[in-house]
């Protein structure tokens, strides 16, 4: 579970059930992260409610900063808070399997191509 996780709203008061409700998702994405870079990951979410004149919406956008200097962030607009989270975490979650592709040798694809490569 991701130990720091900042949630702030701007122009939007962040209500206990939502914190509750982000932590429970943004904080379980660790677990697909490589075993190096698991601690001392930082997630920062930022709501904003945005005046529409069809309706109000809300702005979400989290960044994840992993050790090593790495930053995976994604952004969407909403309706619903609670369905901007689960957005959030699916782009966030492809975001993490591409970085352990690149980050973990073993993983990558066309390893055994560029061994047997001619010439």
């Amino acid at each position: 579970m991701i130990d720091k996780i900042e949630i702030t709203g701007n122009k939007y008061k962040v209500e206990e059930s939502f914190k509750k409700y982000a932590t429970k998702r943004i904080g379980k994405l660790d677990r697909y992260l490589p075993r190096g870079y698991k601690k001392d990951v930082i997630a920062k979410i930022v709501v904003t409610e945005v005046d529409r004149s069809h309706g109000n919406k809300y702005e979400i956008s989290a960044a994840m900063e992993i050790p090593g200097g790495k930053v995976l962030a994604a952004k969407d607009e909403s309706s619903n808070v609670y369905a901007g989270v689960d957005i959030i975490e699916a782009k966030l979650m492809g975001q993490i399997r591409r970085f352990k592709l690149e980050s973990t040798p073993h993983l990558r694809k066309n390893k055994l191509k560029s061994l047997f490569k001619r010439g």
